[in-house]
């Protein structure tokens, strides 16, 4: 009854009414109201604007804001004399929101027909990507292609400016570059080796854009682009395109499978060319197949036959017991028979000098040279020349060949490997152990790179070494296995090497790699250049009549183009007279060759 009589007074005539608020209580309660209501809305506030503002501004943010890349140029790659060998050209590569772009379905026939793609082709990959922000519609276009297609203005379609590598020598030096993919990272050769060199670092910049994708506003530069570095080779491209050429011709007119090409530098080891064929244009590179991208002047090992033998009468020389005269070996009638197994000679020679044995090529004689010495001392003059392990070039994937550890040696393998059986290697360690003799005993290792010597290394005595050049000059000379090496003017040094094909663990019959190794100016070495031609099927497969006449109309070329003075002028060279040039150790051998032909005594 209380609490009634606070809310009614009961009137006269026994009813009761209820007591109305005054118009001040009344405001006293709205404007209590409002001011808690005003309390409740600051509060949000703050909790919005200073306690969750990072959250909302971060949200916000990731509508509007954008941290994009801001793509670099990568570093051309020039040739020895400035020639460019590789080059980045702009492109603009066509983006999208796939969500925008649907929900413009009718500009897609536009779109589809700037884009060169089908109209339901192109809706049913931006439908697969609907849930996504970003995707490619087309990559790497010709700038005045994609302003084509941005010219239609469609919502949710832009541009992004890249880079797309260029080369300009195309396949003639594919093999040594290699190439980039599409986001313009090296793949294999130079580009991936230098790689970290030639990219550079992206820049990043912050934006603002718009629902539709467009940038509104650049709000800050968060990293500076650091463009990518130019690289200048060693290569010398006139040199590059001139051994392609003829080891393509050569190639064709053998009917070969393939072929490689290397030149040196003797006194820097820099690599003035080095081609394989086949070959592939890395202009288009998803066209081309493994086998055609591997380089194998730097990958590829092969046995290499009789190129091996100025390296075994390095060793014998080197021991004391033999000089390029003496002792006489007894090469019989061109066949031996040695632990149950056959070496043969293609003519029988008789007694033969060692100087002679590298002249005529003797299987024979390189054996019982070699299997008359410690097998540890020739296989440390074999891992002298740089056999076995790696050239240090800085190739990627090169190999570093075989020659089995000494302790396993049989005497069977002592005898073969003196003549380039059951070892293999590279042709780029084949130059560089030749560019070692011509440079007096004196190893470089190969480099890519101009002006970039490393530290020499002496790994046999000069007088060794020169005496092993003379030796190889006798090899170009009439009588010799590589008469088509001769060069008009030039003394030329040089070993042939004619090997069987390795296939399934053994040997094949009739399949052959030829192979020539030279050495020009010989009385004054500046270039060494390997050619190995795999599997000749016509005109012979001999070294000397397959891969010495590509030596020749490369070098012939290639010392003009150098400017390398003659040092023998009036030298026979095929087609021209035969003119003595007075060679000493030529002379002697004359002699000594016939008084032991006389005597048949002494030897081995």
């Amino acid at each position: 009854m209380k609490r009634r009589e606070r809310k009614s007074v009961r009137l006269a005539t026994g009813r009761y009414r209820a007591i109305v608020p005054s118009v001040r209580q009344r405001m006293v309660w709205v404007m209590g109201g409002l001011v808690l209501i005003s309390l409740g809305l600051i509060a949000r506030a703050f909790e919005l604007q200073v306690l969750q503002k990072q959250f909302y501004q971060n949200k916000a943010d990731a509508r509007i804001l954008r941290e994009v890349r801001i793509p670099v140029s990568r570093g051309t790659i020039f040739d020895r004399h400035g020639q460019a060998l590789a080059v980045s050209t702009p492109m603009v590569s066509i983006t999208a929101m796939p969500g925008e772009v649907l929900d413009h379905a009718d500009r897609l026939p536009a779109l589809a027909r700037a884009l060169g793609v089908g109209t339901n082709k192109l809706r049913r990959y931006l439908e697969r990507r609907a849930t996504h922000e970003f995707a490619y519609l087309r990559r790497q276009m010709r700038p005045q292609a994609a302003k084509a297609v941005l010219a239609l203005n469609i919502p949710g379609v832009n541009g992004e400016r890249e880079y797309k590598r260029y080369y300009p020598s195309g396949g003639v030096t594919a093999h040594v570059l290699g190439f980039t993919n599409i986001d313009d990272r090296g793949q294999g050769g130079l580009e991936l080796a230098f790689d970290s060199w030639l990219a550079g670092k992206p820049g990043v910049k912050r934006i603002i854009r718009d629902r539709m994708g467009h940038t509104v506003e650049d709000l800050e530069l968060v990293r500076a682009p650091q463009p990518g570095k130019n690289l200048t080779l060693s290569l010398d491209r006139r040199i590059q395109f001139l051994a392609y050429n003829e080891l393509k011709n050569q190639i064709e007119k053998s009917q070969a499978d393939s072929g490689s090409m290397v030149v040196l530098d003797v006194a820097t080891g820099e690599i003035l060319a080095m081609v394989t064929l086949p070959t592939f244009n890395p202009n288009n590179v998803y066209n081309s197949t493994a086998a055609q991208r591997r380089n194998r002047a730097v990958t590829d090992v092969v046995e290499p036959g009789s190129t091996m033998k100025p390296f075994t009468m390095a060793a014998a020389l080197s021991s004391g017991r033999y000089t390029p005269t003496t002792p006489l070996i007894n090469t019989g009638k061109g066949v031996w028979y040695f632990h149950g197994n056959r070496i043969r000679d293609d003519v029988a020679n008789g007694w033969l000098t060692p100087t002679r044995v590298l002249t005529k090529s003797s299987n024979i004689g390189a054996a019982k040279i070699s299997l008359s010495l410690d097998k540890k001392f020739v296989y440390n003059a074999y891992r002298a020349f740089g056999f076995g392990r790696s050239t240090g070039s800085g190739f990627p994937g090169e190999s570093s060949g075989y020659v089995k550890i000494v302790r396993d040696w049989r005497p069977f393998e002592q005898a073969t490997m003196a003549f380039g059986y059951g070892l293999n290697l590279t042709p780029l360690q084949l130059a560089s152990a030749y560019a070692t003799l011509a440079d007096h005993g004196v190893m470089h290792s190969p480099t890519f790179i101009k002006g970039v010597d490393s530290p020499p290394k002496q790994v046999v005595a000069p007088q060794v070494a020169s005496e092993i050049v003379k030796m190889l000059e006798t090899v170009t000379e009439p009588g010799g296995t590589a008469t088509r090496a001769q060069i008009a003017n030039y003394s030329v040094a040089g070993k042939t090497g004619t090997a069987h094909q390795v296939i399934d663990g053994g040997y094949a019959k009739d399949s052959y790699n030829a192979l020539f190794v030279g050495i020009v100016p010989a009385t004054r070495p500046r270039l060494v250049a390997v050619v190995v031609i795999k599997k000749p099927r016509k005109g012979g497969y001999f070294g000397g009549k397959v891969a010495a006449p590509v030596f020749q109309k490369v070098m012939s070329g290639a010392l003009r183009l150098l400017d390398v003075p003659p040092d023998d002028i009036g030298r026979w060279y095929p087609g021209g007279p035969k003119i003595d040039n007075g060679h000493p150790v030529d002379k002697a051998l004359t002699h000594v060759v016939v008084a032991a032909t006389a005597t048949s005594k002494g030897g081995i």
